[in-house]
């Protein structure tokens, strides 16, 4: 039995030696020193179940996506659903061999038992159909702005082209990349950590009174059960603001107490989805890492955005909600947007000139200014604290250097030939250029766009993957992207939105395959059966979510257009709503009428100055000071980026993310470590699986008829002033106003 509790078999297991254990003690408390490298993976019960799971969850997410509330569907539930079904098939399949006609190769429907192995790159599978847990494909959205808000044609072959390309081109380079993030034992990636120990769970070997496979059983039936209360019944769990409550005529209390709409102060959830929807499961996130998140949370919402609203009214902020979003005029307005795009989908100057500025919330403006600070920070922080291991590795791919157990084991297996990276990178540019040369009347993205998209996700992949492999949280590119295309060709909304994914997703595709080659590296799959599954998983995952997408927008009336849909409609695509903005405001309007001196943020791109800085002066001071460990756990890239997910996430999301993170990660890690050597990770994924399973079942059983209860527990969390202003003169339905 090794440290996971898988018993592999006869197998490779060896007794490690003390220079080879893992220096990541998490890593030593969850994954397995030792290897059956005679377990069959490329079975049929692998390709069957592999791409059927793929189909579904294509399906699902991508129908899920367009919903008021979206749901997505992630590789958690796969991984419990196929199981019994691949044991099933065990059982009952014939082990008679067959061969190929015309050929001489043969194999068996049924060549043993289902094994561990099987059931990863099944999973593998499912991983790729949910889009690495984004749901579904980047580039989707694209397609449903053009047909839905801008009214324009897109043809099935070149939508086709613009999802897999953006969802594959990353690969190529992240290949190359491996040596450095996954083959390394301090790049531990602790997201893998929580499916290793998921597989433990599932097929360990235990007659213990509560083994691992009977807490996962346990805690996912009550998660199951529990989530129909915040997801149905009684919907204020997902966020309760008692201050509110307790002052229900006061904006100021409102803007305080909300959770969704104010600063959050005593506001907390009672549902898994609210605490994990953003940041993801905050029991897999080592505790210095939330600490860092922690840090930026506290000084954005509780030091910074208080006294530029509170004292300083910053951007004239009274005359705008505390937490919003939304694009305003300068009354406050909600600011008319049709009125500047011409027939060309172009802005129309004369239009924008009589409408005014454009203006944001004051928080939304200063999670810019931050973003803008945690993109460079990004760079800055990895060659300072990384940069001599990044050369060493790097010299040392050249000879032979010393590595781990679970490098070691990985060597028996063929590696993967570079040339299918560089082959599949220079197919995706080169359909990439075909797209943006024959059709670029459709995605308005000149060809030298995709290149240079393609540059910048290419530099900052290997920075912002450390940092995920360290502290699971990842950066990311879209404002640096959006940015740059709204100075380099303004007024043209879609090609900003297609350079945003060229550049943003081929480096977040790049990073999730990154981080599955991890998880194949410690469970040992051989390479080469990670490369195939996930490579052709994207294709049919992509093919999928533009098939449904199609068949969604051909068929549902009025989908996404939430002016003529009636107020209860399920088809109100909020994701996509929120896409459609972010165009408007680098695409159509460009950052030269925003952030430059066209418009009220120039003093934003201080921030920019302020991300170079940052990381180096705690580097000095690390070097100053060598004694205190603090100050190499300070990660400005996390602690700058901690609000990134603000808005859409708010501070209701954090408020449980952190408590709950802290709890298990500081004092369970620190106090019961073996309980949470053996449960936590188990814990994490049985909450995932059970409220997925409720979520599909309450949507079908009931959502798709229409079936609610109203009553006071499902109308909101009651914080309906949070959203009013406090400037004086300023109108705005069911707000006070001020005099």
């Amino acid at each position: 039995m090794d440290s996971m509790g898988i018993e592999y078999g006869g197998g490779d297991a060896d007794i490690v030696d003390e220079e080879d254990v893992s220096p990541i003690e998490e890593v030593r408390l969850t994954v397995p020193t030792s290897d059956d490298s005679t377990l069959p993976v490329w079975t049929f019960r692998m390709w069957f179940l592999g791409i059927l799971s793929c189909v579904l969850l294509s399906f699902l997410d991508t129908f899920f996506a367009y919903r008021t509330e979206p749901l997505t569907v992630t590789m958690i539930s796969i991984q419990v659903a196929t199981l019994p079904i691949g044991k099933f098939m065990a059982k009952v399949l014939p082990q008679t061999k067959i061969r190929l006609p015309g050929t001489t190769w043969e194999f068996s429907l049924n060549p043993g038992p289902f094994n561990v192995k099987e059931h990863v790159l099944i999973s593998i599978f499912a991983n790729a159909g949910s889009a690495f847990g984004s749901g579904t494909a980047y580039a989707i959205g694209i397609v449903d702005i053009i047909r839905v808000f801008y009214h324009r044609k897109i043809t099935f072959f070149a939508s086709w082209i613009l999802v897999i390309t953006t969802q594959v081109l990353g690969y190529g380079w992240a290949g190359i990349m491996r040596k450095f993030v996954v083959e390394p034992a301090h790049m531990w990636w602790p997201s893998s950590l929580a499916q290793v120990s998921l597989f433990g769970a599932l097929h360990e070997k235990d007659n213990s009174r509560m083994s691992r496979g009977k807490f996962f059983l346990i805690a996912l039936i009550c998660s199951f059960a529990w989530y129909v209360f915040p997801g149905y019944l009684f919907q204020i769990l997902t966020t309760i603001s008692w201050v509110c409550w307790a002052f229900p005529k006061s904006v100021t209390a409102h803007q305080i107490g909300s959770g969704m709409e104010g600063l959050g102060i005593g506001s907390f959830a009672l549902d898994w989805s609210t605490i994990a929807s953003f940041l993801g499961s905050p029991l897999i996130t080592p505790y210095f890492a939330i600490v860092n998140v922690l840090v930026g949370y506290i000084l954005t919402l509780y030091v910074i955005l208080p006294i530029a609203y509170y004292g300083l009214n910053v951007y004239s902020a009274h005359k705008f909600p505390i937490f919003s979003s939304d694009l305003f005029n300068s009354k406050g307005e909600l600011y008319n947007v049709s009125a500047i795009v011409n027939d060309k989908f172009e802005i129309d100057l004369p239009s924008y000139e009589q409408q005014g500025l454009m203006n944001l919330s004051v928080f939304f403006s200063l999670t810019y200014g931050i973003g803008f600070a945690a993109v460079i920070s990004t760079l800055t922080h990895v060659a300072f604290f990384n940069g001599k291991e990044i050369l060493s590795q790097f010299q040392a791919s050249y000879k032979a250097n010393k590595v781990d157990i679970h490098t070691k084991l990985m060597r028996k297996y063929k590696d993967i030939p570079n040339w299918w990276f560089h082959l599949m990178l220079g197919a995706s540019l080169l359909l990439s250029l075909v797209l943006c040369i024959f059709m670029k009347d459709q995605v308005q993205l000149p060809w030298w766009g995709v290149l240079f998209a393609a540059s910048l996700a290419l530099i900052f992949t290997l920075p912002i993957s450390i940092i995920t492999a360290t502290t699971n949280q990842t950066p990311g590119l879209n404002v640096i992207t959006e940015y740059v295309m709204g100075i380099i060709l303004p007024g043209r909304p879609i090609a900003n939105v297609c350079f945003k994914t060229y550049g943003y997703i081929s480096m977040a595709q790049a990073i999730s395959f990154l981080n599955d080659f991890k998880l194949g590296h410690y469970m040992k799959i051989p390479p080469r059966s990670m490369f195939v599954v996930q490579f052709i998983g994207t294709i049919i995952a992509g093919t999928v979510n533009l098939s449904v997408a199609w068949w969604l927008l051909n068929t549902v009336d009025n989908i996404c257009q939430r002016d003529v849909l009636p107020p209860n409609s399920p088809w109100q695509c909020p994701y996509d709503r929120v896409f459609y903005d972010a165009s408007v405001l680098w695409g159509l309007i460009g950052p030269k009428r925003i952030f430059g001196t066209l418009g009220n943020y120039a003093a934003l791109n201080w921030f920019f100055l302020g991300g170079v800085l940052g990381p180096i002066i705690v580097w000095l001071l690390h070097k100053a000071f060598p004694n205190q460990k603090w100050i190499a756990l300070i990660n400005l890239p996390v602690v700058f980026g901690a609000t990134a997910m603000m808005p859409p996430a708010t501070s209701v999301n954090f408020n449980g993310w952190i408590v709950i993170g802290i709890f298990f990660n500081y004092y369970v890690f620190k106090y019961k470590k073996s309980w949470w050597q053996r449960y936590n990770y188990v814990l994490s994924a049985a909450l995932d699986a059970g409220l997925a399973f409720m979520g599909v079942l309450l949507y079908f059983a009931l959502g798709m008829n229409g079936t609610m209860v109203s009553w006071w527990g499902n109308d909101g969390e009651h914080c309906d002033l949070a959203s009013c202003p406090t400037a004086k003169g300023i109108i705005v339905d069911g707000c006070p106003v001020y005099s």
